[in-house]
């Protein structure tokens, strides 16, 4: 008995040790309850940290210590809310929440001004805080499967997105302000309840090479009709050529011609 507590103790202290000098921490698939303490602990040391596939309900407001923390993953838990303080996480770059039971975000969220990509898709969110505007290297947006019904107007100020997904809301209309997003290359919205999309949005969106737009009350008559429509299908063409001339190997969902209605 107290050879076996002896060795749960040093593998204990050894994943510790392990953590701190790698700083990353990944605690998949562990059964876990109650966020980690000894986690928490490390403060400072933590890098990425993933969770995955637990049963975490809370993320308790302690988390503002890891500091220096850069990869938040807690995938497949029964999340149910964010704390207000993860704006402390300034460090943080990619965050990872697919799989919850989110209704909200704290509008702290605009204060992490680093974070580059943020997925949150299969949740159970009904808006999105207007604080999302101040991601300004955000270059991934995951909303998918959630119950929006609009996207915030402020939106259009994540100049670095590159790739919009939102399918599987109830999205009616999108912002005037997407037409801002220059750099986006993608963007995906099947599944929705959209009549129509920005008039400006292809001419203005000079990069957008994909639009899905399966399941909607939106006709290719339409689409084909929009200011820049020519413009976007050369775009779309190069790229689809340039997928077929590289030999990729990839799914037949995944070889999207780009205009999908």
């Amino acid at each position: 008995m107290g050879c076996c507590a002896s060795q749960n103790a040093d593998s204990k202290a050894n994943r510790i040790a392990r953590w701190r000098s790698t700083g990353i921490v990944a605690m998949r698939d562990a059964k876990l309850k109650t966020f980690p303490d000894e986690v928490l602990d490390l403060d400072r040391s933590v890098r990425t940290l993933d969770l995955t596939h637990n049963k975490l309900v809370d993320i308790p407001m302690d988390i503002n210590k890891l500091v220096n923390m850069q990869r938040l993953v807690l995938a497949d838990n029964l999340i149910d809310r964010l704390p207000m303080n993860l704006g402390k996480l300034k460090s943080l770059k990619v965050m990872i929440l697919d799989g919850n039971r989110i209704t909200s975000l704290p509008d702290e969220l605009g204060q992490l001004v680093r974070l580059e990509r943020l997925s949150i898709s299969g949740n159970m969110l009904t808006s999105m805080p207007e604080t999302i505007g101040s991601l300004r290297n955000l270059s991934l947006l995951n909303v998918s499967n959630n119950k929006l019904k609009t996207l915030p107007e402020s939106i259009g100020c994540c100049f670095s997105l590159e790739e919009l997904q939102a399918n599987d809301n109830a999205i009616e209309e999108l912002p005037a302000s997407v037409c801002h997003l220059v750099h986006l290359k993608s963007l995906s919205l099947n599944n929705n309840n959209l009549g129509k999309i920005p008039n400006d949005l292809l001419k203005d969106c000079k990069s957008l090479q994909n639009i899905s737009l399966h399941d909607n009350p939106i006709s290719m008559d339409q689409f084909q009709q929009m200011e820049g429509f020519v413009e976007f299908e050369s775009r779309r063409k190069k790229k689809f050529d340039k997928q077929i001339d590289s030999n990729v190997m990839i799914g037949s969902k995944g070889l999207d011609e780009g205009v999908d209605l």
